[in-house]
Protein backbone atom coordinates (compact mmCIF):
# COMPACT_ATOMS: atom_id res chain seq x y z
CA UNK A 1 0.00 0.00 0.00
CA UNK A 2 1.40 3.42 -0.94
CA UNK A 3 1.77 6.27 1.53
CA UNK A 4 -1.06 8.15 -0.18
CA UNK A 5 -3.43 5.25 0.47
CA UNK A 6 -2.17 4.77 4.03
CA UNK A 7 -2.68 8.46 4.74
CA UNK A 8 -6.19 8.22 3.30
CA UNK A 9 -6.97 5.42 5.75
CA UNK A 10 -5.45 7.36 8.63
CA UNK A 11 -7.49 10.48 7.90
CA UNK A 12 -10.67 8.58 6.95
CA UNK A 13 -11.01 10.74 3.86
CA UNK A 14 -13.67 9.80 1.29
CA UNK A 15 -12.58 7.70 -1.70
CA UNK A 16 -11.43 9.62 -4.75
CA UNK A 17 -13.41 9.63 -7.93
CA UNK A 18 -12.54 7.19 -10.73
CA UNK A 19 -9.82 8.78 -12.84
CA UNK A 20 -9.66 8.63 -16.65
CA UNK A 21 -7.66 5.75 -18.22
CA UNK A 22 -4.69 7.97 -19.09
CA UNK A 23 -4.12 8.96 -15.44
CA UNK A 24 -0.67 7.98 -14.18
CA UNK A 25 -1.05 6.08 -10.93
CA UNK A 26 1.75 5.68 -8.43
CA UNK A 27 3.23 2.19 -8.28
CA UNK A 28 5.54 2.33 -5.27
CA UNK A 29 6.15 -0.65 -2.96
CA UNK A 30 4.92 -0.76 0.61
CA UNK A 31 7.14 1.02 3.11
CA UNK A 32 9.42 -1.34 5.00
CA UNK A 33 8.71 -0.34 8.59
CA UNK A 34 6.34 1.89 10.59
CA UNK A 35 9.38 4.09 11.28
CA UNK A 36 9.63 4.90 7.57
CA UNK A 37 5.94 5.76 7.35
CA UNK A 38 6.10 7.86 10.51
CA UNK A 39 9.15 9.77 9.27
CA UNK A 40 7.57 10.59 5.91
CA UNK A 41 4.36 11.73 7.60
CA UNK A 42 6.40 14.00 9.92
CA UNK A 43 8.25 15.60 7.00
CA UNK A 44 5.04 16.07 5.03
CA UNK A 45 2.68 17.31 7.74
CA UNK A 46 5.22 19.60 9.42
CA UNK A 47 6.03 21.35 6.15
CA UNK A 48 2.36 21.64 5.21
CA UNK A 49 1.62 23.14 8.61
CA UNK A 50 4.59 25.54 8.43
CA UNK A 51 3.58 26.66 4.93
CA UNK A 52 -0.17 26.56 5.63
CA UNK A 53 -0.59 30.10 4.27
CA UNK A 54 1.12 29.22 0.98
CA UNK A 55 -0.43 27.78 -2.17
CA UNK A 56 2.63 27.57 -4.39
CA UNK A 57 4.14 24.16 -3.64
CA UNK A 58 3.47 20.44 -3.89
CA UNK A 59 4.86 18.00 -1.34
CA UNK A 60 4.31 14.28 -1.17
CA UNK A 61 5.91 10.99 -0.28
CA UNK A 62 6.32 7.52 -1.71
CA UNK A 63 4.58 8.30 -4.99
CA UNK A 64 6.05 7.76 -8.45
CA UNK A 65 7.76 10.50 -10.42
CA UNK A 66 7.36 9.72 -14.13
CA UNK A 67 10.34 11.38 -15.77
CA UNK A 68 10.84 9.77 -19.17
CA UNK A 69 8.03 8.94 -21.58
CA UNK A 70 8.78 5.87 -23.66
CA UNK A 71 8.06 5.96 -27.39
CA UNK A 72 7.95 2.18 -27.77
CA UNK A 73 4.43 0.78 -27.56
CA UNK A 74 3.88 -1.46 -24.57
CA UNK A 75 7.07 -0.37 -22.83
CA UNK A 76 6.41 1.39 -19.49
CA UNK A 77 7.38 4.98 -18.88
CA UNK A 78 10.38 5.38 -16.60
CA UNK A 79 9.62 6.34 -13.02
CA UNK A 80 11.19 6.67 -9.59
CA UNK A 81 9.51 7.13 -6.24
CA UNK A 82 11.39 9.26 -3.70
CA UNK A 83 10.32 8.80 -0.11
CA UNK A 84 9.65 12.53 0.17
CA UNK A 85 9.93 15.41 -2.27
CA UNK A 86 8.93 19.05 -2.68
CA UNK A 87 8.23 20.98 -5.88
CA UNK A 88 8.12 24.77 -5.60
CA UNK A 89 6.21 27.31 -7.67
CA UNK A 90 3.40 24.94 -8.55
CA UNK A 91 -0.20 24.38 -7.50
CA UNK A 92 -0.83 22.07 -4.51
CA UNK A 93 -3.61 20.14 -6.25
CA UNK A 94 -4.22 16.44 -5.65
CA UNK A 95 -2.07 14.15 -7.74
CA UNK A 96 -1.74 10.36 -7.90
CA UNK A 97 1.82 10.74 -9.16
CA UNK A 98 4.14 13.42 -10.51
CA UNK A 99 4.36 13.32 -14.29
CA UNK A 100 7.19 15.58 -15.38
CA UNK A 101 6.02 16.20 -18.96
CA UNK A 102 2.57 17.14 -17.67
CA UNK A 103 4.05 19.57 -15.12
CA UNK A 104 5.97 21.91 -17.45
CA UNK A 105 8.96 19.57 -17.19
CA UNK A 106 9.33 20.43 -13.54
CA UNK A 107 11.42 18.19 -11.28
CA UNK A 108 11.55 18.27 -7.45
CA UNK A 109 13.42 21.10 -5.76
CA UNK A 110 14.21 18.87 -2.80
CA UNK A 111 14.24 15.12 -2.23
CA UNK A 112 14.65 13.14 1.00
CA UNK A 113 15.23 9.39 1.02
CA UNK A 114 14.65 7.34 4.17
CA UNK A 115 17.35 4.69 4.16
CA UNK A 116 16.78 1.05 5.01
CA UNK A 117 18.90 -2.08 4.87
CA UNK A 118 17.48 -2.92 1.44
CA UNK A 119 17.54 0.52 -0.15
CA UNK A 120 20.53 2.30 1.41
CA UNK A 121 23.04 1.38 -1.29
CA UNK A 122 20.68 2.39 -4.12
CA UNK A 123 19.80 5.67 -2.36
CA UNK A 124 23.50 6.50 -1.92
CA UNK A 125 24.51 5.64 -5.49
CA UNK A 126 21.93 5.04 -8.23
CA UNK A 127 19.31 7.48 -6.97
CA UNK A 128 21.91 10.09 -6.08
CA UNK A 129 23.23 10.02 -9.66
CA UNK A 130 19.70 10.14 -11.07
CA UNK A 131 18.69 13.11 -8.93
CA UNK A 132 21.96 14.85 -9.78
CA UNK A 133 22.23 14.16 -13.51
CA UNK A 134 18.66 13.67 -14.76
CA UNK A 135 16.47 15.47 -12.24
CA UNK A 136 19.00 18.22 -11.44
CA UNK A 137 17.27 18.45 -8.07
CA UNK A 138 18.95 21.33 -6.17
CA UNK A 139 19.04 19.54 -2.80
CA UNK A 140 19.13 15.88 -1.82
CA UNK A 141 19.08 14.52 1.74
CA UNK A 142 18.98 11.05 3.20
CA UNK A 143 18.29 9.79 6.70
CA UNK A 144 18.37 6.37 8.34
CA UNK A 145 15.76 6.11 11.14
CA UNK A 146 17.66 3.30 12.89
CA UNK A 147 21.33 4.25 12.57
CA UNK A 148 20.50 8.00 12.41
CA UNK A 149 22.83 8.45 9.42
CA UNK A 150 22.09 11.88 8.00
CA UNK A 151 23.58 13.41 4.86
CA UNK A 152 22.71 16.36 2.66
CA UNK A 153 23.89 17.60 -0.73
CA UNK A 154 23.43 20.75 -2.78
CA UNK A 155 23.85 20.90 -6.55
CA UNK A 156 26.82 23.08 -7.57
CA UNK A 157 28.17 23.09 -11.11
CA UNK A 158 26.07 20.06 -11.95
CA UNK A 159 27.52 17.99 -9.09
CA UNK A 160 26.29 17.32 -5.58
CA UNK A 161 28.43 18.91 -2.88
CA UNK A 162 28.01 18.01 0.79
CA UNK A 163 26.08 20.53 2.88
CA UNK A 164 28.09 21.35 6.00
CA UNK A 165 26.67 20.78 9.45
CA UNK A 166 26.18 23.75 11.74
CA UNK A 167 27.08 23.74 15.43
CA UNK A 168 23.79 21.96 16.29
CA UNK A 169 24.42 19.23 13.73
CA UNK A 170 21.80 20.54 11.28
CA UNK A 171 22.03 21.16 7.54
CA UNK A 172 20.55 24.26 5.93
CA UNK A 173 18.07 23.87 3.07
CA UNK A 174 18.08 26.88 0.75
CA UNK A 175 15.02 25.48 -1.01
CA UNK A 176 12.91 25.33 2.15
CA UNK A 177 14.49 28.17 4.11
CA UNK A 178 14.76 25.73 7.02
CA UNK A 179 17.34 23.54 8.68
CA UNK A 180 17.02 19.76 8.65
CA UNK A 181 18.42 17.92 11.64
CA UNK A 182 17.99 14.90 13.86
CA UNK A 183 15.93 15.40 17.01
CA UNK A 184 14.83 12.55 19.27
CA UNK A 185 15.79 10.04 16.54
CA UNK A 186 13.64 11.75 13.91
CA UNK A 187 14.49 14.05 11.01
CA UNK A 188 12.89 17.40 11.78
CA UNK A 189 12.78 20.97 10.49
CA UNK A 190 14.24 23.92 12.39
CA UNK A 191 13.85 27.62 11.71
CA UNK A 192 16.74 29.97 11.08
CA UNK A 193 16.37 31.09 14.71
CA UNK A 194 16.76 27.51 15.92
CA UNK A 195 13.12 26.80 16.78
CA UNK A 196 11.81 23.35 15.93
CA UNK A 197 8.89 23.23 13.52
CA UNK A 198 6.21 21.42 15.52
CA UNK A 199 4.34 18.33 14.49
CA UNK A 200 0.74 19.53 14.01
CA UNK A 201 -0.61 17.14 16.66
CA UNK A 202 2.02 18.41 19.09
CA UNK A 203 1.10 21.98 18.22
CA UNK A 204 -2.56 21.24 18.90
CA UNK A 205 -1.58 19.85 22.31
CA UNK A 206 0.51 22.95 23.04
CA UNK A 207 -2.29 25.27 21.95
CA UNK A 208 -4.79 23.29 24.05
CA UNK A 209 -2.54 23.61 27.09
CA UNK A 210 -2.06 27.31 26.40
CA UNK A 211 -5.84 27.77 26.22
CA UNK A 212 -6.28 25.83 29.47
CA UNK A 213 -3.58 27.93 31.13
CA UNK A 214 -5.19 31.13 29.82
CA UNK A 215 -8.55 29.97 31.15
CA UNK A 216 -7.00 29.13 34.52
CA UNK A 217 -5.30 32.52 34.65
CA UNK A 218 -8.57 34.24 33.70
CA UNK A 219 -10.38 32.29 36.42
CA UNK A 220 -7.66 33.18 38.91
CA UNK A 221 -7.94 36.86 37.97
CA UNK A 222 -11.74 36.67 38.29
CA UNK A 223 -11.44 35.18 41.78
CA UNK A 224 -8.90 37.86 42.72
CA UNK A 225 -11.31 40.55 41.53
CA UNK A 226 -14.15 38.94 43.48
CA UNK A 227 -11.99 38.73 46.60
CA UNK A 228 -10.95 42.36 46.17
CA UNK A 229 -14.60 43.35 45.77
CA UNK A 230 -15.53 41.34 48.88
CA UNK A 231 -12.70 42.99 50.83
CA UNK A 232 -13.77 46.42 49.59
CA UNK A 233 -17.37 45.68 50.60
CA UNK A 234 -16.19 44.47 53.99
CA UNK A 235 -14.15 47.64 54.48
CA UNK A 236 -17.14 49.75 53.41
CA UNK A 237 -19.36 48.01 55.95
CA UNK A 238 -16.73 48.50 58.65
CA UNK A 239 -16.55 52.20 57.85
CA UNK A 240 -20.33 52.50 57.91
CA UNK A 241 -20.47 50.65 61.24
CA UNK A 242 -17.75 52.87 62.70
CA UNK A 243 -19.55 55.98 61.44
CA UNK A 244 -22.83 54.72 62.93
CA UNK A 245 -21.15 53.94 66.24
CA UNK A 246 -19.58 57.40 66.29
CA UNK A 247 -22.94 59.00 65.52
CA UNK A 248 -24.59 56.96 68.31
CA UNK A 249 -21.89 58.02 70.76
CA UNK A 250 -22.31 61.67 69.79
CA UNK A 251 -26.07 61.42 70.24
CA UNK A 252 -25.64 59.75 73.62
CA UNK A 253 -23.14 62.41 74.71
CA UNK A 254 -25.54 65.16 73.62
CA UNK A 255 -28.34 63.63 75.64
CA UNK A 256 -26.06 63.26 78.65
CA UNK A 257 -24.95 66.88 78.43
CA UNK A 258 -28.55 67.97 78.05
CA UNK A 259 -29.57 66.04 81.17
CA UNK A 260 -26.71 67.57 83.16
CA UNK A 261 -27.76 71.03 82.09
CA UNK A 262 -31.33 70.48 83.23
CA UNK A 263 -30.16 69.21 86.65
CA UNK A 264 -27.99 72.32 87.28
CA UNK A 265 -30.94 74.71 86.57
CA UNK A 266 -33.02 73.13 89.37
Amino acid sequence: MSLAKELQLLTNSPPTAIMPPNEFWSDEPQLETPLHLQQIIILLTCLQWWWRERDDFFASGNISIYYEKQQIKGKPDRARGPDFFVVLNTKPKKRNSWVVWEEDNRYPNLIVEILSKKTANIDRTTKKRLYQDKFATPEYFWFHPKTLEFEGFRLKGGKYQSIELNSQGWRWSEQLGLYLGVYEEQLRYFTEDGEIVPIPTEQLTVESRERELAQQQAESERKKRELAQQQAESERKKRELAQQQLADMKALLARYRESLGESSDE
